[in-house]
């Protein structure tokens, strides 16, 4: 069993960053309309004009920059797994990210 274990950690290895990339992006996608509503009621009061900039604002680069910033930080807590556990941990999250969509109706 730890040799599945081991053999699974090794394969994912490589590709850390984009596994961390990923549940990041994975997390937007399942809890930013949650962001988007808390941000058209804050918005609400103001002209169209700023409420259309400050929405593709935060869409195009407030999204974005969440991303290549929370990233790393996501690599490194897949680093303090114990690295027999670190693969099937990463496809526990997904599962349960997955779950987590089912539970907001995006699947």
């Amino acid at each position: 069993m730890n040799d599945a274990l081991i053999q699974l950690t090794q394969w994912l290895q490589p590709y850390y960053i984009e596994v961390a990339m990923t549940l990041v992006a994975t997390l937007l996608v399942v809890y930013g309309d949650l962001v988007n509503k808390h941000l058209k009621r804050m918005l609400s009061p103001y002209h169209f004009v700023v409420r259309t900039l400050v929405f593709v604002l935060i869409c195009a680069f407030g999204y974005g920059a969440f991303i290549l910033f929370v990233t790393p930080f996501f690599k490194q807590l897949i680093l303090l797994i114990p690295s027999t556990y670190q693969g099937i941990s990463i496809v526990a999250v997904f599962l349960l990210l997955g779950y987590l969509a089912e539970r907001r109706r995006y699947i």
